[in-house]
């Protein structure tokens, strides 16, 4: 604006001394000069705001770059303190062999009395575990009765459950493998019906979770915290704060089922309470289970089973009974082919080969709902109930 001022100005002062009929072309050659700053200036503004619109984009990568190295701390930290761990358990080792090597013939007798005390205070543990975990939970499936598929909804993988100890008329939806925000429904009918945002009471969580092994048990949900190495979060969901948190040992560092690797950490609940799904790196491939003491957020005990992560894509608790489901990379038909009993109540001849209804299936998380006694599922995108036959263990 102010260049076609100066523009005007020059043209009356010029036409002003020579004449409107006089040297015309000196006219025109300001007119030009004119014409022309003004282009540059304008590519001068144009200029500005493209540096200023990349200056703003360069600003957005490094400040993702910088959460990144952020979660890149956290978990080398998580990392460093499992390795200090494990060097100090490596060097305890180191000094009993030391010791042994050193030491006289008398005392192999001594260390063969010490490894059978060992064996029998396990044994003595393993038998208390069993009276704390109440043996007379006594049930096991014996096939899938019925399939429902109660609504498609969300992302390919997620995960949506019940709270089998409070509030069990209650739906926690939580879509996605990272995400904070949790969806609470009034009962399984509201969550079915259309334009379920509406009518859902939002929870949004202080910290993302991992994967989609999640659990709701007491008014609370428990989950695998993104970024961390094996930190569960303790959340009350009706006061939506955190209660407490814990540090899962030896999980975290892979994922817990081969045909969905976004799992490291798969949180259960049965009738005997909750548990941890996961994989150590000692265990070669085969899965772990730890029985998690819900109020004092700690491990009771721990169990390396005998089931592998090989072609797993889901896995869930009943009655103490760990039972992994397996499918093929491809997809397929998901069937259950290895069942671990805590309790030692199902011998290796009961164990059924048990196949869910034949539909092209690739679960991304399958619960055990112990009142009701039916799984919940996530079969790509679909929400889905499974009603279980069952009998009596031995």
């Amino acid at each position: 604006m102010a260049a076609v001022q100066l523009r005007f100005l020059l043209i009356s002062f010029f036409t002003s001394i020579v004449g409107e009929a006089q040297d015309v072309e000196l006219i025109h050659y300001v007119d030009r000069r004119i014409v022309l700053i003004e282009n540059r200036l304008n590519k001068c503004n144009q200029d500005i705001i493209d540096y200023v619109q990349e200056f703003r984009e360069f600003s957005k990568k490094m400040m993702s770059r910088l959460e990144g190295f952020n979660i890149l701390k956290t978990e080398l930290k998580n990392d460093v303190d499992h390795l200090l761990t494990r060097v100090e358990r490596a060097q305890r080792d180191i000094d009993y062999f030391e010791v042994t090597k050193e030491s006289p013939t008398p005392c192999v007798e001594v260390d063969e009395d010490l490894v059978q005390q060992q064996f029998m205070e396990q044994e003595e543990s393993k038998n208390k575990v069993k009276l704390m975990l109440n043996a007379s939970c006594s049930n096991m499936i014996s096939g899938i009765k019925s399939l429902k598929v109660v609504k498609k909804s969300g992302d390919a993988h997620g995960s949506w459950l019940k709270d089998p100890g409070k509030n069990y008329q209650k739906i926690y939806f939580l879509t996605g493998t990272k995400n904070k925000t949790v969806l609470e429904f009034a009962n399984i009918r509201t969550f079915s019906e259309s334009g379920e945002k509406r009518s859902a009471r939002k929870v949004t969580l202080p910290f993302p979770w991992h994967g989609t092994g999640h659990a709701v048990y007491n008014g609370s949900l428990f989950y695998h915290r993104f970024g961390s190495l094996n930190e569960i979060i303790k959340f009350d969901l009706q006061k939506k704060n955190v209660i407490d948190k814990m540090l899962l040992p030896g999980a975290g560092e892979t994922f817990v089922y081969d045909l969905h690797p976004s799992t490291k950490i798969d949180l259960a609940v049965d009738e005997l309470g909750l548990w941890a799904i996961h994989v150590e790196p000692s265990a070669g491939r085969k899965l772990t289970i730890s029985k998690i003491n819900h109020e004092a957020m700690a491990v009771d005990y721990s169990w390396e089973t005998s089931c592998k992560s090989q072609n797993a894509e889901a896995a869930f608790m009943m009655c103490g009974a760990l039972y992994v489901v397996y499918n093929s990379p491809g997809g397929g038909t998901a069937r259950i082919e290895c069942i671990y009993d805590t309790l030692d109540a199902i011998s290796p001849q009961e164990i059924p080969r048990i196949h869910f209804p034949k539909r092209q299936t690739s679960h991304s998380m399958i619960h055990y709902d112990p009142r009701e006694k039916q799984l919940f599922a996530w079969d790509n995108g679909s929400q889905v109930i499974y009603k279980l036959l069952t009998n009596q263990k031995s």
